[in-house]
């Protein structure tokens, strides 16, 4: 089974960059998560409902599910605001490689979990790799840090500690409710932060005019690369399996380099080759 939550994590990551290309790339951003969003919520509200009717939960279960959906309001927020900010290169390694220094530390301290001295090498390696694709240690050696180069990486930075969060909360939430119901709720959180900006910014029709295909196939991808990594954590420990995700910054990279026409170099290349012998490390010895 432990292969299988490998394969189904790198699905998830492969999946989740590309849904991000879609964020950098359409016209007003949080109408277009909003869009992505709600199409998924309305189809799986009626799983949710039933479950819960049939299904009731402790008190203390709901507060659970109610943290999630409020992380998921956070998340919501800070990434429309991340991804209007930096190219989809620059900012996608560090939200996504924080939740992987974090979340093996965390699994260790609190949820029993382990790693060894092979994963602890491999998550070593691919924290080197995310920061280094962050272009910050560039900026520095040209002389060119400034406000602007900072603030897309401190807001991605947060976005990747929201992250964090709230995969530990969505963990303890799966020993009470399913994968799809769990998604369903986060879902809800997601649009309800996004929905007074978007009846605000008016743009709702044009972006469905510009974007209508991309929409829908977003909706498609965004739960399902979550939901990869929901079924993955049933059958193998979260500190294990989550920094393999993080393979979705070597496609969002290349993504970004091929679509996006984003400049790159050398060191980028080399930065993704260090991260998949990071994600080999920790997927297969850690």
């Amino acid at each position: 089974m432990v292969i299988v939550s490998i394969l189904l994590v790198i699905a998830s990551g492969l999946t989740h960059a590309i849904w991000s290309l879609f964020t950098k790339s359409s016209r007003n951003k949080s109408v277009f998560l909003w869009s992505i969003i709600m199409v998924t919520t309305v189809v799986l509200l009626p799983f949710l409902i039933r479950e819960l009717w049939v299904h009731p939960l402790s008190l203390a279960s709901y507060g659970l599910l109610l943290l999630s959906a409020a992380l998921q309001s956070a998340y919501a927020l800070l990434l429309a605001r991340t991804y209007n900010m930096g190219d989809l290169s620059q900012i996608y390694p560090i939200m996504r490689g924080t939740s992987t220094l974090f979340i093996p530390i965390v699994g260790v301290l609190f949820l029993r979990e382990s790693l060894s001295l092979y994963g602890w090498l491999g998550l070593l390696c691919m924290v080197i790799g995310f920061v280094s694709l962050s272009g910050i240690f560039t900026a520095k050696k040209t002389g060119k840090v400034s406000a602007a180069s900072i603030k897309p990486f401190l807001m991605a930075l947060c976005v990747g500690l929201v992250t964090t969060c709230y995969v530990f909360v969505d963990k303890l939430n799966l020993q009470h409710i399913s994968a799809i119901s769990l998604l369903e709720v986060t879902n809800i959180g997601f649009v309800a932060a996004l929905t007074p900006i978007v009846i605000a910014s008016k743009q709702l029709r044009m972006e469905w005019k510009l974007n209508s295909r991309i929409i829908l196939l977003g909706a498609i991808l965004n739960p399902g690369s979550y939901l990869l990594f929901l079924f993955a954590m049933k059958y193998a420990p979260v500190a294990h399996i989550s920094p393999i995700r993080e393979i979705g910054t070597v496609f969002a990279t290349i993504l970004g380099i091929v679509i996006l026409k984003e400049k790159q170099g050398k060191q980028r290349i080399m930065c993704s080759i260090l991260i998949t012998i990071g994600i080999f490390l920790i997927g297969f010895f850690g």
